[in-house]
């Protein structure tokens, strides 16, 4: 069974925090904030105006589109405001919006993108659960979301005392490992390693024998030299991933989830299918943030 070695310091050089400035999304902010002062980092802050705006409108409401661009130049104005005191720049494309942010991210070099979501279909731009889903299962980094049920409270932002890793042993769930570990010494973190076995047919599984092998393995991830100041533990629980997952964070206060995503099998035309991913369910319903890796 793989260790994992000591995690070098993750390099956080330029955190790339998208908005459309909702209140759904501009909650990341802090977290952007907070992040770039901790790590020394540039941050760009971006808006995407999607180009469908006048692509599907008719010529007659054109006008109408342009005078909404006033409140979004005011918008953008309060950002600058947000952003004074860390080196930032401010970008203002067009285009798609997943399209549009993985090109910053190649062309920028990002380390790190975070975004706020509602966690729901059915809404415009970053709101749509089905569209941060997307980003953060086909981003080549990193991706902090910040959903709706996450406190609000400044003083716990971005304090990443408590770190949950859940892992199902998986190569892609195991990617999102040194992250986790690096985050843990970063922050001097207690760190909760957790596998979720999936209720079986009744009679048919010995769930302590179960919950012993499993922990050993969970054990045999981390390794000994990791250098986890305030300690560690490792726990099996049963049921639905997704809803043990956000039982266990908030048992503990866990101040941060960290999660290994599947990239999608086929081309991610539509995202209807992705609507009940058991990340995007951990997304939306978490009180803490969730940072995925994918895989």
């Amino acid at each position: 069974m793989k260790t994992l070695e000591i995690a070098e310091r993750i390099a956080l050089n330029k955190i790339l925090f998208a908005t459309d400035f909702s209140p759904y999304s501009n909650a990341a902010l802090p977290y952007a904030l907070a992040i770039a002062h901790q790590y020394g980092a540039k941050l760009y802050a971006t808006h995407v105006l999607s180009s469908d705006s006048y692509l599907f409108a008719p010529p007659e409401s054109w006008s109408a589109l342009v005078d909404q661009a006033e409140p979004r130049q005011l918008d953008g104005a309060r950002l600058e405001e947000h952003l004074r005191g860390v080196p930032h720049q401010v970008l203002n494309p067009v285009g798609d919006i997943s399209d549009v942010l993985f090109r910053l991210v190649r062309d920028h070099e990002i380390d790190l993108l975070v975004l706020g979501t509602h966690g729901r279909t059915g809404l415009p731009k970053l709101l749509m659960g089905s569209v941060a889903e997307k980003i953060f299962r086909l981003a080549s980094i990193p991706v902090l979301t910040v959903g709706p049920g996450v406190s609000r409270d400044q003083n716990r932002v971005a304090q990443f005392k408590r770190i949950l890793f859940a892992t199902d042993f998986s190569d892609e769930s195991l990617a999102a490992a040194p992250y986790a570990i690096s985050l843990a010494q970063e922050h001097e973190a207690h760190l909760s390693v957790l596998h979720v076995l999936e209720h079986p047919h009744t009679g048919t599984v010995d769930y302590e024998s179960n919950a012993d092998f499993i922990i050993r393995r969970l054990e045999g991830l981390v390794s000994k030299e990791s250098g986890l100041w305030f300690g560690s533990n490792y726990a099996v629980e049963f049921g639905p991933a997704e809803e043990q997952i956000l039982k266990f964070a908030d048992l503990h206060n866990a101040d941060l989830i960290v999660l290994g995503v599947r990239a999608p099998l086929g081309a991610l035309n539509t995202l209807t299918h992705l609507a009940h991913s058991k990340s995007q369910h951990i997304v939306a319903h978490a009180t803490c943030p969730v940072l995925t890796v994918r895989g």
